[in-house]
């Protein structure tokens, strides 16, 4: 799939707001039900439909591929999800709309990662660049989302597809830009690697182009924005200084709620939430292994939120996480 149209240009900052805000006390967020993919060493969802499907990439623990996954509001699965040019093993599902159109990327081995769209049976390939672009989100009006490494400066940046009109995205001061998710008012979310700290930072981009960043919950070592809905809500995850990554949910990036899975082994992250409310996200347990979950916010509870209590240490080294261990991949 090529867009009719191609304009790739880094848009002016009109405010740039540093946000480090508290943790939210008028929501809770509550977990409905854990899941893995069959056979998987490692279940990793992506984003939630408005109706309740959602879809995300698995770890084969008999080959060891990276391959792609959907399952329905009812708990049933596909069947894996290959993108039939990969010729490396590796598929990542990374987003899904209400037409249950799919986006991800996967890799050839010549070391180039494409993006593609499979929608019913049909598989298309989208590229920007020769060498790098990942579709990462995809809205209900079939605009999407993502990064690529532009061929004319090599920079990595982010990208949103408008009515087949594409604008690269980059903060100041950004190593790598990498757009996860756009809503149906045309506001994304992401997150992008600095040049002064070598952390990740979470931000917004309005319907105007304009960019809110950098968003870090306080104490923050390293912050991802992975999904928004059509009400402009927040899902993520960040780390502190224990080596503790936590979920994060915000409706404004001033105040935030933290979400840790209970007896997570020091690793939650909520990565989709529809409209509704709805979340999937994953943990790693004390084996390491990494499993889904379902979860729903309630931004109104008076109550004290549902699972902010402290999460296990973490009882093996922690994995290099894809966003600290090269800029050219994204987090999972």
């Amino acid at each position: 799939m090529k867009p009719r149209k191609l304009f790739i240009r880094i848009l002016a900052v009109l405010f740039a707001i540093p946000l480090a805000g508290t943790v939210a006390q008028g929501a809770t967020i509550e977990v409905i039900e854990t899941f893995d993919y069959p056979g998987s060493l490692l279940t990793r969802p992506q984003k939630i439909s408005d109706l309740g499907v959602s879809a995300g990439l698995f770890i084969d623990a008999t080959t060891g591929a990276s391959e792609g996954f959907y399952r329905s509001r009812g708990g049933r699965f596909s069947d894996p999800v290959i993108e039939p040019n990969t010729d490396t093993a590796f598929t990542e599902v990374r987003g899904i709309n209400n037409k249950r159109t799919i986006c991800g990327d996967y890799t050839t081995s010549d070391g180039v990662s494409h993006g593609f769209f499979l929608s019913h049976t049909v598989f298309t390939d989208y590229d920007i660049s020769s060498v790098f672009t990942v579709v990462l989100g995809i809205n209900n009006a079939g605009d999407f989302s993502g990064s690529f490494i532009d061929d004319a400066d090599g920079l990595q940046k982010g990208f949103v597809s408008i009515g087949g009109t594409v604008t690269g995205i980059s903060v100041p001061d950004a190593a790598a830009t990498l757009t996860y998710q756009i809503n149906s008012s045309n506001e994304a979310t992401g997150y992008y690697i600095a040049n002064s700290d070598g952390l990740t930072h979470g931000y917004l981009r309005d319907s105007s182009g304009n960019l809110t960043f950098p968003i870090d919950p306080a104490g923050s070592t390293g912050t991802i924005l992975f999904g928004n809905n059509d009400s402009n809500w927040v899902v993520g995850r960040y780390a502190d200084a224990s080596g503790i990554t936590h979920g994060l949910f915000f409706m404004t990036p001033d105040d935030f709620l933290t979400f840790d899975f209970p007896g997570a082994a020091g690793f939650t992250s909520l990565n989709g939430i529809n409209q509704q409310g709805y979340i999937v996200g994953r943990y790693t347990d004390a084996s390491g292994n990494d499993h889904g979950f379902l979860a729903k916010v309630n931004p109104n509870a008076a109550a004290e939120p549902q699972g902010n209590n402290p999460p296990l240490t973490p009882v093996k080294s922690v994995k290099p996480s894809p966003e600290i261990s090269g800029i050219g991949a994204p987090a999972s």
